[in-house]
């Protein structure tokens, strides 16, 4: 497999935060500002959910699952090949390019995790490389979902705040996306722990949403929100990320914020797209439904149910993240179900040794259009 190289030129709390002092340094951190505007937001976006744990070379995943920006996506699909245990080539047409961010989500009723390997261009299309794993770190055959999006300018649609964030392990900034045009920043903190800022999104108190994902192509890594302290001048995040045995870890990361947008960064369109935060409550700003109806959440944990009302508009797509100081780790338990226009996401979560939890989890939906 090819793995990526991290060259900066391919790629550009209300809580105790666990990297006090090196703010000032992250506010001044010299990196990329995004470009002037030219074009909408996101330039280039797909997204699939593999169904098939083993598929056959050439596999075309669930239809209505699957989308992206490229022309005629109903009739040039995603197509996925197994390249090995547990690691998939998810081949996304037409939207080839440097830059941007990927995110994986396993869809399993036993514990299970997704990250991402790789992506690059290949001739006209994007590859993007994904691998899954037993609580152990044996890689496992699982189903998933898997987004790739990426962005430049300024939006031609003002509403919400979108921005992102691919960085290695050492903290430096391979990708970055900011809605404001201003510049994103990164500070490493102790191993597995970075602080990211993005300036000048979101709102002074939570609000909208955070999904993180590990990129690790040598060993099984899982990475989460750990803290997130939001302000009038930006959001700041703390990613932490841990190897198979539950150790803090050292590896690339990527991370996505949006407010009043999608998970893969545009507003209207999509129309049909929502949000959850919970952290043992579900703080109103963080729990958004374009269609303005109100998101629950219930069940047990086992798994949770997070009920998305008036937006269930195929083809469509979800990932979830878990949150927390802990090794604990969220994915979808099962496919989301549509019924009646509503959407369900059925997520679990797990702790040491693949036990099921409830431990607290951002989830998102959107549908393409």
């Amino acid at each position: 497999m090819h793995v990526r190289t991290s060259a900066p030129s391919r790629r550009p709390g209300q809580a105790v935060l666990l990297v006090l002092g090196l703010l000032a340094a992250l506010l001044a951190a010299a990196v990329p500002v995004a470009g002037p505007a030219h074009a909408a937001v996101p330039d280039r976006w797909g997204f699939s959910y593999l169904d098939n744990a083993t598929p056959p070379p050439g596999y075309v995943p669930d239809p209505s699952r699957q989308y992206g920006s490229w022309a005629s996506p109903s009739t040039n699909p995603v197509k996925v090949d197994q390249i090995g245990l547990g690691s998939y080539v998810v081949h996304f047409p037409l939207i080839g390019g440097p830059g941007g961010i990927a995110h994986a989500t396993a869809v399993s009723s036993s514990a299970r995790w997704c990250q991402i390997a790789d992506w690059k261009p290949v001739g006209s299309g994007q590859d993007v490389y994904v691998t899954c794993y037993l609580p152990s770190g044996a890689p496992a055959n699982s189903t998933f979902t898997v987004l790739y999006t990426s962005s430049s300018g300024l939006p031609t649609t003002p509403t919400g705040s979108y921005g992102y964030v691919n960085a290695d392990s050492s903290g430096a900034i391979l990708a970055q996306y900011n809605s404001t045009g201003a510049a994103n920043a990164v500070s490493k903190g102790s191993t597995g722990l970075w602080k990211a800022w993005l300036p000048g999104l979101g709102q002074a108190t939570h609000a909208g949403n955070l999904q993180a994902t590990a990129v690790d192509p040598k060993q099984g890594a899982r990475c989460k929100v750990s803290d997130w302290a939001p302000g009038t001048a930006g959001q700041t995040v703390v990613v932490a990320c841990y190897n198979a045995s539950d150790v803090p870890y050292d590896t690339e990361w990527t991370l996505s914020y949006s407010y009043q947008r999608a998970v893969h960064g545009p507003a209207f369109p999509p129309r049909s797209f929502g949000y959850l935060w919970y952290n043992g409550s579900l703080p109103a700003l963080t729990n958004y439904n374009s269609s303005g109806a109100t998101n629950t959440l219930g069940g047990s944990g086992a798994p949770f149910v997070v009920s998305l009302p008036s937006i269930a508009v195929p083809s469509d797509t979800a990932q979830v993240t878990a949150y927390g100081k802990s090794p604990e780790y969220c994915g979808l338990h099962t496919p989301w179900d549509r019924a009646g226009g509503t959407v369900r996401l059925y997520v679990a979560c797990f702790g040491p040794g693949g036990a099921p939890v409830k431990t607290p989890f951002f989830a998102a939906y959107t549908s393409a259009r």
